[in-house]
């Protein structure tokens, strides 16, 4: 990730569109700004959401609220709280999410 020609600037996360993203269960929620290969998403996660798929995108994540549980291809299993981030680049370990109470994330991929 380069993070350049990016001109400084304020993003009021209330006012950016939402999309849906349906999981095996649950819905996630993405607010997304892009600004060149960077995206920056502030994600939030339903009660009971599974992921319908193994994401192989490199990542930065943090947990805002909630408890976000994540499983890597290989069977280990990581929760996370509030306050707690994860780190891992293209096509390093695949991964999927999955919350039972929800979660609110911000992710910059």
């Amino acid at each position: 990730m380069a993070l350049t020609d990016i001109p400084f600037g304020i993003t009021d996360w209330s006012q950016v569109p939402t999309t849906e993203h349906t999981g095996d269960t649950g819905v996630a929620t993405w607010r997304t700004r892009e600004f060149g290969s960077v995206r920056v998403r502030m994600v939030e996660y339903s009660p009971g959401y599974v992921a319908d798929h193994w994401c192989s995108r490199g990542h930065i994540l943090l947990v805002l609220e909630g408890t976000l549980t994540t499983e890597l291809a290989d069977g280990e299993i990581l929760t996370m709280e509030a306050g707690s981030s994860y780190q891992v680049g293209d096509d390093v370990r695949p991964h999927r999410s999955s919350t039972e109470v929800g979660a609110r994330l911000f992710i910059v991929d």
